[in-house]
């Protein structure tokens, strides 16, 4: 097949979504498809690091068009940056071919209606990865209003992109829920979680020395909160937690990473002065390892509003790796119900936003007891190992559009359509 896939990030950005784009990528290609992948020329994180305009990796034909670099200090250097992006992929699928599978992901939000429009003109089939949820995100965070036109445009060209699909990949039964009150058929709907990055990340012992030498680690209980700071997550909590814990010489905090929020936490750690703060940026993928490694406690974040919506997937790495982890969120969420009989109290602890004088005694009794690994947390991740998910996505790509199934969609097209009043 010819396959064209959409995300603003691939390789060698080293954004999650990214890095996910790329394995899904050499899987196929390593399977015979022909893969073309446009992506940005800039850096997630970085717009000032710029990427070859086209390049071929592993077998697949990348593609990217100019854009802006304004980044992300401010919304409307953002929202520059995307439009640019999107005008860019537009005169770029104006030019190509038709291709038998389009994959569209979610970075930028509602790159999928582009892909829609295209499919929707050339043929092909068209694939949605649902990483997060637009323009639900943006009412959930109170940057835009339910009822507001804007909101009622974005949610348009969602719906149809939506509508457009023949199969929708979303990350966990909460997301799946949300998108089938859209009016989407079940049918329609595939749950395949992210899934940890095998071949770059396990545990370094090695690597974890040089890294804690390197910045001041050694002898230290390091709480880790590596990824993207995204202002939907609950970090306030965390960076009073580190503030409460300033004095304790004994645990040092670990942000890495990026995103909107990271400016935040340098700024909250600068102005209090703590001491036990450490800021890096995103780890070379080569290094993620020994980043990764470094940490004795792990931290999940996320926001009351945002279950269903956003789903943090640097937890499959940490249960690779066998590192106990933090979780601060609402009680039910796909962190919570992915759990063990047995496992809360003793390699995952559970709190909510704001109780932070419980997650501090937490952490200072983890440092107590000292670094550990755990047997029963590594088994779980074989689960959401590449080698089990990446076959399941690439199945699922390649299976053969029977009679059946193409009736059963139109038909269900047709009833979202009525029920909806979607033109």
């Amino acid at each position: 097949m010819n396959i064209l896939v959409l995300n603003q990030c691939f390789y060698p950005d080293v954004a999650a979504t990214g890095q996910y784009a790329t394995d899904l990528a050499v899987a196929l290609a390593r399977q015979g498809h022909e893969v073309t992948v446009i992506a940005s020329e800039r850096a997630y994180d970085d717009p000032k690091v710029r990427f070859l305009r086209t390049q071929i990796y592993k077998g697949i034909h990348i593609v990217r068009p100019s854009c802006t670099g304004f980044g992300k200090r401010a919304k409307w250097r953002r929202a520059v940056d995307y439009v640019t992006f999107y005008l860019g992929c537009l005169l770029r699928l104006i030019r190509m071919p038709r291709s038998d599978a389009v994959l569209a992901m979610t970075t930028p939000p509602l790159i999928s209606f582009l892909a829609a429009l295209y499919v929707r003109l050339r043929g092909g089939a068209l694939y949605l990865w649902m990483m997060d949820l637009n323009p639900d995100l943006a009412v959930a965070a109170g940057l835009l209003r339910a009822d507001a036109p804007l909101t009622k445009l974005l949610q348009s060209c969602l719906h149809y992109s939506l509508r457009q699909a023949r199969r929708i990949v979303v990350l966990d039964r909460f997301m799946k829920d949300r998108i089938g009150a859209k009016g989407v058929h079940q049918d329609r709907l595939a749950v395949i979680p992210p899934w940890s990055l095998d071949t770059s990340v396990w545990h370094d012992e090695a690597g974890r020395f040089a890294f804690r030498e390197k910045h001041g680690l050694i002898g230290k209980f390091v709480v880790m909160f590596s990824g993207n700071h995204s202002p939907y997550q609950p970090l306030e909590t965390l960076l009073e937690v580190a503030g409460r814990l300033a004095g304790h010489p004994e645990v040092a905090f670990c942000f890495i990473g990026g995103g909107a929020a990271f400016g935040k936490v340098r700024r909250f750690a600068e102005e209090r002065r703590l001491p036990n703060v450490l800021c890096l940026p995103y780890q070379p993928l080569e290094c993620l390892s020994a980043s990764l490694s470094a940490g004795d406690l792990h931290v999940v974040l996320m926001g009351d509003p945002f279950v269903g919506i956003v789903h943090p997937c640097k937890i499959y790495n940490i249960l690779a790796l066998g590192i106990p982890f933090l979780y601060i969120g609402p009680a039910e969420s796909h962190i919570t119900e992915m759990l063990p009989q047995g496992a809360v109290g003793d390699w995952v602890y559970l709190f909510g936003p704001g109780e932070v004088e419980a997650i501090a005694q937490c952490i200072t009794g983890c440092a107590q007891a000292g670094p550990r690994r755990v047997e029963a947390e590594m088994r779980l991740a074989e689960k959401f190992s590449q080698r089990t998910l990446v076959p399941r996505f690439v199945d699922l790509l390649e299976q053969e559009r029977s009679p059946a199934l193409v009736g059963m969609e139109s038909q269900n097209l047709d009833g979202d359509s009525q029920q909806r009043g979607w033109s």
